[in-house]
């Protein structure tokens, strides 16, 4: 996809998502939205998968794993998007008996989502042994997870960094959404995370940052941390994003990290976000 057609797409994404959320007055939009332009290049310009031929091995195929899965709804809406199951099923999300989990479930099979996650700290670990897998398999491609900010204060993470880097698991492409908020407020107020970069270089990681609402940089990043892979050492993308982006209300704040929009502030976020696909 092209620029443009690549803007289309991270539109339609974030109107999907405030709508999703308010339907059910429930969800995360705060952080979905921020996330929007990442997923819109990850799968419709980076990486090598087959919608149509979902596997749960993924064999020759990029593998994508969500940490923080609270941000499901930007997930679900790309995964829609991308043909993995129908757009109109993003209507059901949150409901019961629905394949739309708040937190990604695999107990419905749902095409696309390989791994429940939601429990912070997690999907790092994950991530390295699906990379191991296609390593001892001869498979070539990637496997890449994304993490919060605030997520890396589990100790887990940094555990499974180490891993990494020792293992030299260098066909792994890892990305933090800094957009420095959390729940309870910013990071840096929660529990500060220090030098971010220097602390993964510390660890044994190839570092990349990236403005996390430009397209292009985006594009070209990923593609310069494909070119990265086999030097014996994990890749992280620091990618600075702006929770809520694209609604001017929920920008700036954490007070939308977990909050559901009323009727009235829907009406408001969808005067912002251009319609260019067709809701669902």
């Amino acid at each position: 996809m092209d620029i443009k057609t690549l803007e289309r797409y991270a539109s339609q994404t974030r109107r999907d998502i405030v709508r999703m959320v308010a339907e059910v007055s429930s969800g995360h939009p705060g952080g979905s939205l921020g996330c929007a332009d990442f997923f819109t290049v990850l799968y419709h310009r980076i990486m090598k998968h087959d919608p149509e031929n979902f596997t749960m091995d993924g064999k020759n195929e990029d593998l994508f794993f969500l940490s923080n899965g609270h941000i499901s709804p930007v997930w679900y809406s790309t995964l829609a998007r991308s043909n993995y199951f129908p757009v109109k099923e993003l209507a059901t999300f949150r409901k019961i008996n629905s394949r739309l989990q708040g937190h990604p479930s695999v107990d419905h099979q749902l095409p696309g989502i390989r791994a429940a996650s939601g429990s912070l700290g997690q999907g790092l670990s994950m991530a390295i042994g699906a990379a191991e897998t296609k390593k001892l398999n001869g498979d070539d491609r990637f496997v890449y997870v994304l993490m919060g900010d605030g997520e890396l204060q589990e100790g887990q993470i940094w555990e499974a960094a180490l891993y990494a880097a020792a293992k030299k698991v260098d066909n792994l492409i890892a990305t933090v959404d800094y957009n420095g908020r959390q729940i309870d407020g910013d990071v840096d107020d929660v529990l500060s995370l220090g030098n971010l970069k220097k602390k993964w270089q510390a660890f044994g990681w190839e570092v990349l940052e990236v403005d996390g609402h430009s397209m292009e940089d985006l594009i070209d990043i990923y593609e310069k941390a494909q070119f990265l892979s086999g030097n014996g050492m994990p890749t992280v993308v620091l990618m600075k994003t702006e929770m809520g982006q694209g609604v001017d209300y929920m920008m700036g704040t954490h007070k939308w990290h977990g909050n559901a929009p009323n009727l009235d502030q829907l009406n408001d976020a969808l005067s912002q976000l251009e319609e260019t696909l067709g809701d669902y």
